[in-house]
Parts: C-alpha cells; structure tokens; sequence
C-alpha cells in the first residue's frame, strides 16, 4: 500500500524563482545604471574626484619638478645657464628617485597624515570660533554700557 504523491508543480516553482531572480538583477542593474549616471553628472558638475594622498604627492612632485625643469635663470647669465639648468633636472630627478620608493611604500601613511592634517584644521577653526565668540560677547556687553572696549590681553598659552 504504497500512496504515491501527486506530481508536483516543480516547473511552476521554477519559473516564480526565476522571474523572483531577473526582478532581483533588474532592480541590481538599475540601481547600477543611477549609479554610474550620478558619479558622471557629479564629474562633470566637479570635475574627476581627487585620488588618495599618495597619488596627490606624485602629481605634486611632477608638477614642481616640470615648473623647476622650465625655469630659465637670468641671475646666472648666458654661460652658466645651461650648466645651472643642468643641475637643476638633476637635483629634481634625485629628488623625485628619493620620494616616489617612500610613496610606493607606504602609500596610506599619506591618506593617514591628510586626515590628522582635516582635524587639526577642524580644531583650529573651532578654537578661533570660540575666541571670535568671546570677544564680540565682551565687545557688545561694554558698547551697551557705553564704555570703550579698548585693547584686550590675549594670552597665547
């Protein structure tokens, strides 16, 4: 007496899943597609994101070694001037031979120092805030006494 199971509906189940997994990759590709039209938007409204600190370092060292390469010095005179440019492309090669293995090396040490160098400024901009804050306080209670605020000590400890 064996009972024996109806047939079951697998195809009917298979095809739920797969209409269940292409609305899945619909909703993942048109999210992708919003995406990728937004960051396009953002660079051309701003122009193409700045890249990590390292990178950052590279192009300044480029830059200043380009504008130092170029540079013509009159100071030195027409016979000199060839031998000073001379010297000049190579203390910037040798500079740049000594920075580019340190930037390879440690190239989130830059990103590490970029951030520490936003809080200290966060923090500077609070502290001149704050000071700002006291001294119009100070100002505006002696003016509605009608006294003269005159010169404030600061103290720079």
């Amino acid at each position: 007496m064996s009972e024996e199971l109806p047939p079951s509906d697998a195809g009917e189940h298979e095809a739920i899943d797969e209409v269940r997994a292409t609305d899945a990759d619909a909703w993942a590709t048109a999210a992708a597609e919003d995406l990728a039209a937004e960051k396009a938007r953002r660079r051309t409204q701003y122009g193409p994101p700045p890249g990590s600190a390292a990178e950052e370092l590279r192009k300044l060292v480029d830059n200043v070694a380009e504008k130092l390469s170029g540079l013509q010095s009159p100071l030195l005179g027409g016979i000199a001037g060839p031998a000073a440019q001379q010297v000049v492309k190579q203390v910037v090669q040798q500079a740049k031979a000594a920075v580019e293995p340190v930037i390879e090396r440690n190239p989130d040490v830059f990103d590490h120092l970029a951030a520490a160098g936003g809080e200290l400024l966060a923090a500077y901009r609070s502290a001149v805030q704050a000071q700002e804050q006291r001294w119009s306080r100070r100002d505006d209670t002696l003016r509605d006494k009608g006294e003269d605020p005159g010169p404030e000590r600061i103290d720079l400890d």
